[in-house]
């Protein structure tokens, strides 16, 4: 019988914004723990900072629920996956000179974020 992995998963899908954006945000977190990602989101001058930061909080939250016999700090957590996926684009129309249009894209994304408990180092004397 496996050993169950003590991982858990969120995803904030149509986000409102450009997934080019977020993912610079995503990127600078990618790895971390959760108690510094969300300190450094904190700090950042990012408008998808935020969202990013809220996503990570909830994939915390689902890994306390789904393991409710373990106690986990944030100290214990780090982000094992983030990724930010291309959502629907709202095509909209802005007039132009002369009776043309030019169409505006109103890109959307999907965040996912995979948080899993850091493994116990083993120390060698």
């Amino acid at each position: 019988m496996e050993q169950s992995v003590l991982e858990a998963k969120a995803v904030q899908r149509h986000l409102r914004k450009a997934p080019r954006k977020v993912r610079l945000v995503a990127d600078s977190v990618r790895g971390r723990g959760v108690d510094v990602a969300i300190k450094q989101l904190e700090f950042l001058k990012k408008g998808a900072s935020i969202d990013v930061a809220k996503v990570i909080k909830s994939a915390a939250a689902n890994l306390r629920d789904k393991f409710q016999e373990e106690r986990f700090e944030n100290e214990d957590l780090f982000v094992k996956t983030i990724f930010v996926d291309e959502g629907v684009t709202l095509k909209r129309i802005q007039p132009a000179p002369q009776g043309r249009a030019h169409r505006i894209n109103k890109r959307s994304c999907h965040i996912t974020v995979v948080v899993a408990k850091k493994e116990s180092e083993l120390v060698t004397e």
